[in-house]
């Protein structure tokens, strides 16, 4: 590894000071004399210490740079997993992750054959409680009708009735309807499939928010 620049031209300075003035000089003391021998031994020993101290500053900078860089480059690693994974994780602790996980289970079903009030997907937010009310109230008939049909799909829907219904009542006590939300009854009444996209629709929203 070469000497910097800077450390060379210390270096070129320094042994011109030595061979002219004795080192107990510069250092404001009284030595005694030397022989030329000893001050030319002394000078290469100076000359050799100051390298050894350059050499050692250019590695410190070298490795420096070198981790700075590394540390530079982690932290963009983290912020691109960060980036990548967080809004999965955001929707996976979606309070009604578990509801949409039965409702793709069902919404495949053959033996459930029943018409149902359903919402719009696209009515203002403060009428998204109600509207939610109005698709558990329903799931209530789905459950009714599986139990005298004896449906394929019947746990997957009581657990969508349980799981929504004990979510709304958690929100009861702070929620508010607008007077301009609609009753369940006053929206149109769809066949299974087109009521479960609705409410597929209905509660991914409710999970990106």
């Amino acid at each position: 590894m070469e000497v910097v620049p800077h450390c060379t031209f210390l270096i070129q300075i320094l042994a011109s000071v030595l061979s002219n003035v004795p080192a107990g000089r510069m250092l404001g003391t009284a030595w005694p004399p030397q022989n030329s021998a000893e001050a030319l031994s002394r000078l290469e020993s100076q000359k050799t210490h100051l390298k050894s101290i350059c050499l050692q500053y250019q590695l410190y900078l070298l490795l420096n740079s070198h981790f700075s860089c590394l540390l530079k480059n982690e932290m963009r690693l983290i912020i691109f997993f960060l980036c990548a994974y967080l809004p999965k994780t955001a929707a996976g602790h979606c309070k009604w992750a578990e509801v949409l996980k039965d409702l793709e289970q069902i919404k495949t079903s053959k033996d459930i054959d029943v018409s149902l009030y359903t919402a719009n997907t696209d009515e203002d937010k403060e009428c998204q409680e109600p509207i939610m009310r109005c698709f558990f109230l329903e799931m209530k008939v789905i459950v009714q009708e599986c139990y005298i049909k004896n449906c394929s799909k019947t746990q997957d829907v009581l657990n969508i009735w349980k799981n929504g219904n004990a979510s709304l009542e958690n929100n009861k006590s702070n929620s508010t309807t607008s007077a301009k939300c609609k009753e369940c009854e006053e929206y149109e009444e769809k066949n299974f499939t087109e009521f479960i996209q609705s409410f597929v629709k209905v509660i991914q929203r409710e999970c990106r928010h």
